[in-house]
């Protein structure tokens, strides 16, 4: 493609580099008007600027790929309110075998949850997860955050719906989802393998330090996920105080807790209707002291039986209320059973070869229909900005295309970047690592997929196929090597940082020094087994 008029050439730069400024970094001093308006402005310009005509740019947007990012969006809101992901949580504690052992836990439950769940959302409800973890075994929160971040980028390239820029690569290949994943599957699984190979070696002298102190409090830590509900709001952690804070802490629990006290606020409790027997015990037991210390008798192990607590409480709580909570609870199982198995039928639905998108909006559809109450709620944690973005980001990437810039730059590359020899592959891996770390992973897939699986067409169809499986991968691996890389690294940072009680810094030369090693030495693995 000849470069478009000068006047044309000139005006589309400005616009996407605006575009990628406000994109990259999203609060700059000049216009702080955050990603997503600058994406919509950088559209704009491109109409204004005449590099594109009004009906082109509504002619660009992708409905199928945002229609598949909504749906995934709602059922990973209904998965969590199923408490999938406090179940995934409560998996990084069980049994833990020390710090080691919980490192590789991450790497593998943020790897699976992320290539089936999105890596967003993966990040969004493990950060806090992994950071009350940290604290409670007394173990530097940073090589479990950029365990999360990382092997959540390295999970996503597995499936069309692990990333957005699979989504695109997935909707514009139209491979099907099973290829996809067959193809992918063994460079992610060396992936995890490997970027959790460097952590334990970068890390391992930090871990091996505080071995002593996580493992007198592992058993607490799996006492409170066994009853704790994902709130992110209301965790918080006592870790951080010294042993003089802790004594005067236990002893005004001691003392507000005295079993008097217990007695009568549990007599109040158990005339609120909806009240459970289990709960209540449970309050009951880990509210009273383990043995006679500050002068309040421990209990005997009559008073704390399950039998005699439940017995008690029975006899308090009236028959039909106790028939009432029974039918809430089951109802309860029985929803969240379902929304598994709808979830099941997507992931199976989609093995299949069915439309994705279609796929996922149905599945969404049957999940709101399900659930039987208004859908408003639900509906709101869709985060419609991400899909606005999209929007402008198509519009403002056909921009710079109709400016012959990408094709002039990938006809010079194009000769050296053929995917049947090993230094083709090298060197496409090169560009899209450069490009996707420079303008971002998505815009990289949708300037140089058409023009990559054109080149690799020419020589084969297995080819064409197998150059977008490298852009996918490479573009998602890119996402590793420093902290602005990817949605998900910036996910868990400042989540991180908002944690409330639990507030964290993951500096950005921290995550530099783990990034580079394993971007490149992950991607070099991963190209040696996509087929």
């Amino acid at each position: 493609m000849a470069l478009a008029p000068v006047p044309k050439v000139v005006f589309g730069l400005i616009a996407f580099a605006i575009f990628w400024v406000l994109a990259v970094f999203p609060a700059v001093p000049f216009l702080p008007i955050g990603r997503t308006a600058g994406s919509l402005f950088g559209a704009m310009l491109m109409v204004l600027f005449q590099v594109v005509t009004p009906d082109d740019a509504y002619a660009t947007i992708d409905l199928p790929i945002l229609g598949l990012l909504f749906g995934t969006m709602v059922v990973s809101v209904y998965l969590e309110r199923a408490d999938m992901f406090k179940y995934i949580g409560k998996l990084l504690a069980w049994k833990s075998r020390g710090s080691k052992d919980l490192l590789c836990r991450i790497c593998v439950i943020s790897a699976v949850s992320s290539a089936l769940f999105t890596n967003d959302t993966s990040c969004v409800v493990l950060t806090e997860f992994i950071l009350k973890i940290a604290r409670q075994h007394n173990l530097p929160p940073t090589p479990f955050l950029l365990a999360l971040a990382s092997s959540a980028n390295i999970g996503s390239s597995a499936t069309p719906i692990g990333n957005p820029q699979n989504l695109v690569i997935a909707v514009q290949s139209k491979i099907s989802f099973g290829n996809f994943l067959v193809g992918i599957l063994p460079a992610m699984v060396a992936g995890v393998v490997a970027n959790a190979t460097i952590l334990l070696i970068m890390y391992w002298k930090l871990l091996s330090v505080h071995k002593d102190e996580e493992d007198s409090g592992a058993e607490a830590v799996v006492e409170e996920y066994d009853s704790h509900r994902f709130s992110p709001a209301t965790m918080s952690h006592f870790s951080s105080l010294n042993s003089q804070e802790w004594n005067s802490h236990l002893e005004a629990i001691s003392v507000q807790n005295s079993p008097q006290q217990i007695l009568r606020n549990r007599s109040i409790a158990s005339e609120i209707i909806g009240v459970s027997s289990n709960t209540f015990d449970s309050a009951r037991i880990s509210s009273l002291p383990r043995d006679g210390t500050n002068g309040v008798p421990s209990l005997t192990k009559e008073e704390t039986s399950p039998t005699s607590s439940s017995a008690t409480v029975d006899t308090l709580i009236h028959p039909s209320e106790r028939k009432n909570n029974l039918i809430i609870r089951w109802k309860r199982v029985l929803w969240k059973s379902c929304v598994y198995i709808i979830t099941v039928g997507m992931l199976v639905a989609l093995l299949l070869g069915l439309n994705m998108s279609w796929t996922a909006i149905t599945a969404a559809l049957a999940l709101i229909v399900l659930d039987f109450k208004d859908a408003r709620p639900c509906l709101e944690k869709v985060s419609y900005s991400l899909l606005i973005f999209f929007c402008g980001m198509f519009i403002t990437v056909d921009g710079l295309n109709k400016t012959g810039i990408p094709s002039a730059l990938w006809d010079i590359m194009e000769p050296y970047s053929h995917v049947d020899r090993a230094s083709g592959v090298a060197i496409l891996a090169v560009v899209i690592l450069v490009l996707s770390n420079l303008a971002s992973n998505v815009p990289t897939v949708l300037l140089l997929g058409g023009r990559v699986a054109a080149s690799a067409a020419a020589i084969s169809k297995a080819d064409e196929k197998k150059a977008w499986l490298i852009l996918a991968w490479a573009s998602t691996i890119s996402g590793n090597l420093s902290l602005l890389g990817s949605a998900a690294n910036l996910i868990v940072c400042e989540q991180a940082i908002r944690a409330p009680n639990l507030p964290y810094t993951l500096t950005f030369w921290s995550h530099l020094k783990f990034g580079i090693p394993s971007t490149i030495i992950v991607t070099a693995i991963g190209l040696t087994f996509i087929r």
